[in-house]
């Protein structure tokens, strides 16, 4: 949709990419307040209230009659996603034992790789003959409905106690002061860079010439996450034995390598670049997730979860931004190059940053 938000409010690339990092902010920044006062929340609860207002929010973004209104409904949509997500993935791993959690949490990432695909494809169909106000209208009943399915279908969780830590922050000033989780943290700031960098951008650069595609075809191109999603789950019954830095580092080549092809011109060569690079970015979020669990002692995973997402975000809010920079001055190869040197960093930090050996390698998708 960012070609056609383009032309309809006569802005640039990278003032229409803060559509996009508008949201990647607020997640941000709700994941860093949640990392730090979330713990004693009532999962279920939360989770279905978080929905609610996301869906009352993602109704009113349709009225906006300007960039800079949207950008701003976008911002507070990002601050009330956490509260589903991070909960979730909290829930999870309480409600379930041990032993199941990689296969609960793995159909659990498949669903947000599938609503990652399902809400851009429709998203880019609705648009395309309906405009693009009905999306965020669709979006939110969407979302109304789904906060009533988990109210009937989720089942109240375990009570939390208030955190035994001397401070609320001491958690979170902990994590900071290790080193595995610092590089994790970076890989994570690397990793939505990319996602949010390349599919972004690339769709000016399959809206130009010799592409010419137009919304709706554009909108098939996230037929993609599909593969991602297959991948996804295939990688939680390998890398117990193969290691989650080895992992992490192929995860990382393979993002290179599809970011590359996508330089080719030709569209089935650059569809097979966007399945290869977002195949690969799953996989490093599944390595990812799986390493917090090893590098963060138990009294502190939640806040080390939160501050993880709070990095991954704002790493997708920079690669809605920095990106257009890149594509203004160079076009496509500029956002290409700037992308894999993202990614080179990223492998850098699993290199070094990460053990060779996995001492508790049980793998947990986020």
């Amino acid at each position: 949709m960012l070609p056609m938000l383009s032309r309809i409010f006569h802005a640039t690339e990278v003032h229409v990419g803060l559509t996009i990092s508008a949201s990647t902010i607020g997640v941000a920044i709700s994941a860093a307040m949640l990392a730090a006062f979330g713990e004693g929340f009532n999962r279920k609860r939360m989770i279905v209230l978080s929905l609610l207002m996301l869906s009352v929010c993602t109704m009113l973004t349709a009225t906006a009659t300007t960039l800079n209104t949207l950008e701003a409904w976008r911002f507070v949509q990002g601050l009330l996603t956490p509260g589903i997500f991070i909960l979730t993935i909290a829930y999870v791993t309480e409600e379930w034992p041990s032993a199941l959690v990689p296969r609960v949490m793995s159909g659990y990432v498949a669903g947000t790789v599938f609503g990652g695909f399902a809400g851009r494809f429709l998203g880019g169909i609705i648009a395309a003959y309906f405009g693009w106000r009905p999306v965020f209208a669709v979006l939110g009943v969407g979302l109304l409905c789904g906060a009533g399915v988990i109210q009937w279908l989720l089942i109240p969780g375990a009570a939390h106690t208030k955190s035994r830590h001397p401070s609320r922050f001491a958690p979170l000033q902990h994590n900071l002061r290790n080193p595995r989780l610092l590089a994790t943290f970076g890989i994570g700031f690397c990793m939505l860079f990319t996602l949010v960098s390349v599919f972004s951008y690339v769709t000016f650069y399959l809206a130009a010439a010799p592409f010419n595609l137009s919304t709706q075809a554009l909108s098939y191109l996230f037929v993609v996450y599909l593969v991602g999603l297959v991948a996804t789950l295939a990688a939680g019954t390998f890398l117990a034995k193969f290691g989650l830095r080895n992992g992490m580092l192929s995860a990382i080549l393979l993002c290179i390598c599809g970011v590359a092809l996508t330089l080719v011109h030709s569209l089935v060569v650059v569809a097979l670049g966007l399945a290869v690079a977002s195949s690969g970015v799953f996989i490093a979020q599944t390595c990812a997730n799986s390493f917090l669990r090893e590098a963060a002692p138990a009294g502190a995973r939640v806040a080390a979860a939160g501050m993880y997402i709070c990095s991954y975000y704002i790493g997708g809010t920079v690669g809605g931004v920095l990106p257009g920079v890149a594509w203004r001055l160079a076009g496509w190869p500029g956002c290409v190059g700037l992308t894999c040197s993202l990614l080179v960093v990223a492998g850098l930090l699993a290199a070094f940053g990460w053990p060779s050996h996995s001492a508790e390698p049980e793998p947990v998708p986020l």
